[in-house]
């Protein structure tokens, strides 16, 4: 329930603390008081939007914070816990609003916008306005009116999520409908491309790898006779070959390192140079074994090397990149022959879809029928009560063949306010007291169906008065033994069946205006409830009257 608000700088309001009571309370005060500014405030903080009006003239920023006890409402905590916002059983939510219009807003502390507040509030608070029967001449405020009472929550997303799953395969499947012919000719394209590739049967390196062979295969000639000089010339010419010569000056410089030990430095670099033209003769000689004249590999290589080109050319690209194009087509192809693209497959997937879809919208009717007709006999009680005997409502459900997000159901909610009248759409009442009272008569039971912690009447009941006035102030009562009910009001007939009462008045300075809420005492309560009854004074049998509505 709500427990506590602070406003400031909000409206005509300079400061305001009130303590929020259990049960049904009721706001009251003269015309232009400002009765509800405090749902106002409230609906800002639960995230409806607002603009630099709201605050004060004068001042530079509009602030409002609202204490939730959320002991008794498992949503709200599960929602705060889910978003790392829980602390303990008191929530607290803050908002302030610059003269500039910015608004910021936090939860229990951490920043959060304005998504965040309404998906809050949702959890906790029901507002009903006084202009409320405007909205409920739609049809999509009429269903979801009927969804919240019937609290199938669970079936919604279900739905929802059912419909996005179906429109995303519709829609890809009327896409590769218009495009087919294009698919398909790209299709065989990649098909042909890829196995002229495919027949290649291209290693990943093998164009480079050829062309060194090409290279080898091309010179070997040169490259035998070049080798078998160089080992001549380096080691096996007994008397001319440098490993020969390097021997001679090898024994010399031996002799001679020991007249002088400097000389042991270039004695070892010539001892190492010997090993390595050793080992450098071996290595030409094994690469000149290695080394063949081999006319038919030569005229292989070269005749693949050309068709490489070739191919190359036609796929504008390198021989060297050959085999990553080649890889980039069969990937392409892959892509474009899955099932995400066979129009069979998707129809499949599309048939199930839709299957599935209606599974949960055919739970959904049901859910919706069982819901309409327990509201329906309610507000129908209500509307008797309430001075319409012989009133009938119905809430008539069509089913659509079109999918959408919220189901096939088509909500309509019909009224026939007197005995022998066929029941009409909603939005073809023509009298604005039976709307009022019909509207009325809908949101009470509805609310009924409710779970939320805290519902909020503000001026619902205007346009009725006398003996209904107090049964709707019975019936307003009714709710408040159940949860908190605040409920703006202008009839004393209503305000006295409250549990606790609330005066809202205006302050008037030499330069400013500014609203103030009283609590009021019983005896301030008889005066109040007189004071709404009527008259320029308040006479003994006023107040007397007073007295006996708020002992009834």
């Amino acid at each position: 329930m709500l427990s506590h608000i602070h406003l400031k700088n909000f409206a005509i309001i300079e400061n305001l603390d009130l303590e929020l009571k259990s049960g049904m309370t009721a706001l009251t005060g003269e015309t232009g008081a400002g009765k509800s500014i405090l749902v106002d405030a409230i609906g800002l903080v639960l995230g409806d939007r607002a603009d630099s009006g709201v605050v004060r003239h004068g001042a530079d920023k509009a602030e409002i914070t609202l204490t939730i006890d959320i002991e008794q409402s498992s949503a709200a905590q599960k929602w705060l816990k889910e978003q790392a916002l829980y602390e303990d059983e008191q929530c607290i939510l803050r908002r302030i609003i610059s003269s500039a219009g910015k608004s910021r807003a936090w939860i229990n502390g951490s920043p959060c916008n304005l998504t965040m507040l309404r998906q809050l509030g949702e959890q906790l608070v029901d507002i009903h306005g006084q202009h409320e029967h405007q909205s409920l001449m739609k049809k999509d405020m009429q269903r979801q009116m009927l969804d919240d009472y019937a609290n199938h929550q669970a079936l919604l997303d279900k739905i929802a999520k059912a419909y996005s799953g179906w429109k995303q395969l519709n829609n890809k499947f009327e896409m590769l409908s218009n495009q087919n012919s294009d698919h398909q000719a790209k299709l065989d394209l990649l098909r042909f491309q890829t196995q002229e590739l495919d027949e290649l049967q291209l290693g990943e390196h093998e164009a480079v790898e050829l062309d060194e062979e090409y290279s080898r295969l091309s010179n070997a000639g040169q490259l035998i006779d070049l080798t078998a000089s160089s080992v001549m010339q380096l080691y096996d010419n007994d008397e001319q070959s440098i490993y020969s010569n390097i021997t001679d000056i090898l024994h010399k410089l031996e002799e001679a390192s020991l007249l002088d030990a400097a000389l042991k430095e270039p004695l070892e670099i010539l001892q190492n140079t010997q090993i390595q033209i050793q080992e450098a003769s071996d290595s030409l000689r094994s690469y000149q074994e290695a080394v063949e004249l081999d006319p038919e590999r030569l005229d292989w290589v070269s005749k693949r090397l050309s068709t490489l080109h070739d191919l190359s050319r036609k796929h504008q690209t390198t021989p060297e990149l050959l085999f990553n194009k080649w890889q980039s087509l069969h990937h392409a192809l892959s892509e474009l022959d899955s099932d995400e693209y066979d129009l069979d497959a998707l129809q499949i997937k599309l048939e199930t879809s839709q299957s599935n879809y209606q599974k949960i919208a055919t739970q959904l009717t049901k859910s919706r029928q069982k819901a309409a007709l327990k509201l329906s006999k309610g507000v129908a009680s209500a509307m008797t009560e309430l001075g319409m005997e012989g009133g009938k409502f119905i809430i008539e459900n069509t089913i659509n063949k079109s999918l959408s997000a919220h189901g096939q159901d088509n909500i309509e909610f019909q009224v026939s306010a007197n005995p022998g009248q066929p029941p009409k759409a909603l939005i073809k009442v023509a009298s604005g007291g039976e709307l009022s009272r019909i509207s009325l008569a809908i949101q009470m039971i509805a609310a009924q169906g409710l779970t939320l912690p805290a519902l909020i009447f503000d001026e619902v009941d205007s346009g009725i008065g006398g003996g209904i006035a107090e049964i709707v102030g019975k019936q307003l009562r009714t709710l408040g033994d159940k949860r908190q009910v605040l409920c703006v009001t202008h009839l004393p007939q209503v305000a006295s069946q409250a549990h606790n009462h609330y005066k809202v008045t205006k302050i008037k300075g030499k330069k400013t205006t500014s609203t103030g809420m009283l609590v009021l005492n019983e005896e301030q309560r008889i005066t109040e409830i007189a004071r709404m009854m009527g008259g320029i004074e308040i006479t003994d049998s006023t107040l007397n009257l007073a007295k006996e509505m708020l002992t009834k």
